[in-house]
């Protein structure tokens, strides 16, 4: 399996994205090739550093980089040679299997579009986010590609989305719920009232609308939603799982009692910090796009970035995208031409 890391994108750039590519090396003998793109002498730095070196690391020289405050589609043409853009380039090429990047997620998605293209069907990609409950992992999407969809790509997102869950997580038959402000047929603004009837119209395992709580108590498989409340409901949620694990330890150590305690149930305790850590999923699969694109967070650390390499290669293993053309093509035949006008 080969993989494309841009090597330059993210807050902690290129210290934790070099770390984690050893990380993963180390760890997973399925990679054959792990191109680092970026700035050569920087990235020779870091593996000095780290003391580390392996044969299957090859670093691609690129001379630019795409920073936080350049704009998405624009970065992508006027910076040709950033780590992005030329890590990309490599999938395309048929260089590279797959493609990690924790930098610009708008930049990423662009450059993945412009480059790669959009599967036949799929107006645009998704971000698919595994989230756990007590009881089932769930795919959000989109949480975060693309802000403004018509109701239409809604439907493609719940489609991509049920795909994944299917071949790659392993439901059966994943149920979807329409993230929504109540969960009576009726609530939400226009916007997902129709995305509503489109689901229900649908063949696919549509529950109906579900609201923040559902997630956890009664949880779905997939829940649908545009990028701006996916983004918004991701980071939420990992902060507050974060901060849940900060409170928890304020309590613990305020008596000897409570230590002993914490110390009997250590075991339960870490299982569920590991459970809710997202760095130990470390990126979430860009889906609609004609490769593999892993879109992790930019302030990765080097184990996320590892984990995010993972993903990367169980991308190339579950071979996704033959699922979703299927699903998204026997989606509009069934639907006819209407479903395409409403595009």
């Amino acid at each position: 399996m080969r993989i494309a890391l841009d090597a330059m994108g993210g807050d902690f750039a290129p210290a934790n994205l070099v770390e984690g590519a050893a990380l993963a090396l180390r760890e997973y003998d399925h990679i054959t090739k792990l191109f680092l793109v970026g700035d050569t002498p920087r990235l020779e730095a870091e593996l000095q550093r780290l003391k580390f070196s392996d044969n299957r690391i090859e670093i691609v020289h690129a001379s630019q980089v795409v920073e936080m405050t350049d704009g998405a589609a624009e970065s992508v043409r006027r910076k040709r040679d950033s780590s992005i853009s030329v890590a990309v380039e490599l999938v395309k090429s048929g260089r590279a299997e797959a493609v990690v990047s924790a930098g610009h997620t708008g930049a990423a998605v662009a450059a993945a579009q412009i480059k790669l293209r959009n599967l036949t069907g799929v107006e645009r990609p998704a971000i698919a986010a595994v989230i756990p409950t007590e009881t089932n992992y769930f795919i959000l999407i989109d949480a975060g590609a693309n802000t403004d969809p018509t109701p239409h790509q809604l439907i493609q997102n719940a489609i991509m989305g049920a795909a994944y869950s299917k071949h790659v997580l392993g439901y059966a038959n994943p149920s979807i719920g329409l993230m929504s402000i109540g969960t009576e047929d009726e609530k939400g603004n226009e916007f997902t009232r129709e995305v509503f009837d489109l689901l229900k119209q649908s063949k696919l395992n549509f529950r109906g609308n579900v609201e923040g709580h559902d997630l956890f108590e009664h949880p779905v498989e997939v829940v649908v939603c545009d990028g701006f409340v996916g983004n918004i409901m991701l980071k939420t949620v990992e902060a507050i799982a974060k901060a849940i694990f900060r409170w928890l330890k304020s309590e613990l150590i305020k008596s000897p009692i409570r230590m002993a305690g914490a110390w009997l149930a250590r075991d339960a305790f870490r299982t569920i910090k590991n459970k809710t850590n997202a760095d130990e999923y470390g990126g979430m699969p860009l889906l609609g796009v004609n490769g593999n694109c892993i879109i992790a967070h930019g302030g990765s650390s080097p184990i996320a970035i590892k984990n995010a390499i993972r993903v990367g290669a169980e991308s190339i293993r579950h071979q996704i995208n033959p699922h979703i053309l299927e699903e998204v093509k026997r989606y509009n035949e069934s639907a006819g031409p209407k479903s395409a006008s409403k595009s």
